[in-house]
């Protein structure tokens, strides 16, 4: 039986929204992306929102979507921002509200899929690595709270690394 909600966590650059449409289809469930809903929610891209009000403005948005997506009761797999655990009350709402996978990825990894990256406002600074580096270490932590599965996205096509992960959700379920 697949849990209601399978929420995907990690860094940016992790794979959430690539290998959890492909999870979704595989589940068939819908999918859901959490930065895509705030942005259709508030009329405007996420760089607009952290430049009018700040990050902590956008947080306020995430945790808001998150509330409303969990309330609806319809199963679907749910790809969250890179910073969503960063709230206790949004950690303690993935932990009760579903499956909540963390997708891990190297440092190496992380910095060479955001490279060309120009729409995340955390990374717009001159030295990316350092700023992934932190986010790693301020995070990683939360990540593996919340986690019930940790699966590396590694470096394997992102439909094969979604069929395994759908493999070891089923197992479990």
């Amino acid at each position: 039986m697949t849990p209601q909600y399978i929420f995907l966590v990690g860094p940016m650059g992790a794979g959430k929204t690539t290998i959890g449409k492909h999870l979704a289809d595989l589940l068939g469930l819908p999918f859901i992306d959490v930065d895509t809903e705030i942005e259709a929610r508030a009329g405007a891209n996420i760089p607009w929102i952290f430049d009018m009000e700040g990050e902590q403005g956008f947080r306020d948005r995430e945790s808001k979507v998150l509330t409303a997506l969990v309330s609806d009761k319809q199963p679907k797999v749910i790809a969250t921002g890179g910073g969503i655990v960063l709230s206790a009350d949004n950690r303690a709402i993935l932990k009760r509200s579903g499956l909540v996978v963390y997708l891990s990825a190297t440092l190496e990894q992380l910095v060479e899929r955001t490279r060309r990256d120009k729409t995340r406002p955390l990374l717009q600074v001159d030295d990316r690595e350092s700023v992934i580096k932190q986010l790693i270490e301020k995070r990683s932590p939360l990540y593996n709270q919340v986690a019930d599965l940790v699966f590396p996205s590694g470096s394997t096509q992102p439909l094969r690394l979604a069929k395994k992960l759908a493999e070891a959700v089923s197992a479990l379920c």
